[in-house]
């Protein structure tokens, strides 16, 4: 008799789908950051949180 002695691997179809998603919100964050930063560099340098209208 012969014996396989190969290990298979369990695949999980969520996986993927999970780390494109935690990938997506840390962009997601960072971007939201960059804009808060930018509001921030605005406010300090012209007093208006939207040049031009308020």
């Amino acid at each position: 008799m012969k014996r396989n002695n190969s290990i298979q691997k369990e695949t999980y179809l969520g996986d993927p789908l999970e780390n494109t998603k935690i990938q997506a919100e840390k962009i997601n964050g960072r971007l939201a950051l960059v804009g808060v930063f930018a509001l921030i560099g605005t406010y300090l340098s012209t007093g208006q949180i939207i040049p031009g209208y308020l």
